[in-house]
């Protein structure tokens, strides 16, 4: 294969906060988790304890030979009372960037990974008449600890967010309940046809938000600065082009129009639904389903590359992509199907910055720990113990050669 990635493509994997660090208890997720309600099959308690192993973690990412770690820092943990800004929690995520330059590791990190602090929540999340002002204050806050960051992502699929909230029962989606209320969106891991379709006034608004964060990021910091959108590969079936666009605008095409002017866009890639004139068809059961119950597409990433590419001209910084599967045999086909996919879109012309798996371990995937997406295991009802899967060290060949060997 001919090398086409950049000499300084990065190569690693991803975290979210809450998914990982356990205890999360002022954030507005973790009040849903105890809410009973149905589509929450467990709480994410202790999850990986990594907010006290972060260093183990980084650690054995380093070892196998990536890079990049992406991780989020917690609103609910910096700022857990409106106006009260914990000083410990800033330092305490300026030592997990310092634990990534210790081990040669470029450190990307995320300010909002789905969960708020619940004041936040409870006084209209985004949508709320102060929704822009407060993120923008927290993210000034966070700014000092990121002077030597080179990356850094707002939001993490605001695509999502809006459903995300409904689900959560945050509601700042500004829509009505009744997704919610009927058990349809149960999380950011169900098929997208079984969500409603994002609203485009929150779309609006949330990038605003995004707009005011990387105008601060960009008079503080020095980082690149994009978001990260959940990109779905959708695709038209015969007769029915005008409603994939509708239905590509509403869930992806608002948003890559309001990266415009920004260093990168985050993609963040697993599966691929056709849409039909109804709109995206869900996945039916077929065997080679993922645990998520997403059919096995891995050439959804290369799909999306070229889109985004080809329609907005945006650089693209893979952030998220990966299989949630208890076979890690079929983890790493699935990611040498998928990177495969992704050399072509660059052979195609796109400008790719880099690739960050999802994820890093095996985390609390918004309702349940069955979904395992990890690198790495984790020994949760034990010591928490971490075990490297064989995909972590075919990873770090893979990075090794810059993508040249996917063997």
């Amino acid at each position: 294969m001919t090398v086409t990635l950049r000499s300084d493509f990065l190569w690693g994997a991803a975290t979210a906060a809450h998914q990982i660090e356990g205890n999360n208890t002022n954030a507005d997720f973790w009040a849903a988790e105890h809410a009973g309600l149905p589509h929450i099959k467990e709480p994410s308690g202790d999850a990986c304890d990594s907010y006290h192993r972060y260093r183990t973690d980084i650690r054995l990412l380093a070892e196998a030979g990536l890079k990049a770690y992406r991780f989020s820092v917690e609103w609910a943990r910096i700022e857990p009372e409106r106006g009260l800004v914990s000083r410990a929690q800033l330092l305490h995520y300026r030592d997990m960037i310092d634990a990534c330059h210790e081990y040669g590791v470029e450190p990307i990190v995320t300010l909002h990974h789905f969960t708020s602090p619940r004041w936040f929540a409870q006084a209209g999340g985004f949508t709320g008449p102060e929704g822009v002002e407060l993120f923008s204050r927290y993210v000034a806050a966070v700014a000092p600890i990121l002077h030597d960051v080179n990356w850094v992502v707002t939001i993490n699929e605001p695509n999502i967010l809006a459903l995300f909230a409904l689900m959560s029962g945050a509601r700042d989606a500004g829509d009505s309940g009744d997704a919610a209320d009927s058990g349809e969106a149960e999380s950011p891991t169900v098929a997208m046809s079984q969500m409603p379709t994002p609203s485009l006034a929150f779309a609006a608004r949330i990038g605003e938000v995004h707009r005011a964060a990387v105008a601060i990021l960009r008079e503080t910091t020095r980082a690149k600065v994009g978001w990260a959108i959940a990109a779905q590969a959708f695709t038209p079936t015969p007769g029915n082009e005008a409603v994939f666009e509708r239905v590509f605008h509403a869930w992806e095409g608002a948003y890559y129009e309001a990266s415009e002017g920004d260093d990168f866009v985050g993609l963040q890639a697993y599966t691929s639904q056709p849409v039909d004139a109804n709109g995206p068809v869900p996945h039916p059961p077929h065997p080679d389903n993922s645990l998520s119950g997403w059919a096995y597409r891995p050439d959804a990433l290369g799909l999306n590359v070229r889109r985004v590419w080809e329609r907005y001209g945006l650089p693209v910084f893979v952030t998220e992509n990966g299989i949630s599967t208890d076979d890690d045999t079929r983890r790493i086909a699935y990611t040498r199907a998928a990177l495969q996919g992704l050399h072509d879109a660059v052979a195609a012309g796109a400008e790719v910055y880099g690739y960050t798996h999802w994820s890093l371990l095996d985390n609390y995937e918004w309702g349940s720990f069955v979904p395992t997406f990890g690198l790495i295991a984790v020994d949760r009802a034990g010591d928490f113990e971490r075990t490297p899967k064989p995909s972590l060290a075919w990873l770090g060949r893979v990075a090794a050669s810059n993508g040249d060997d996917l063997g």
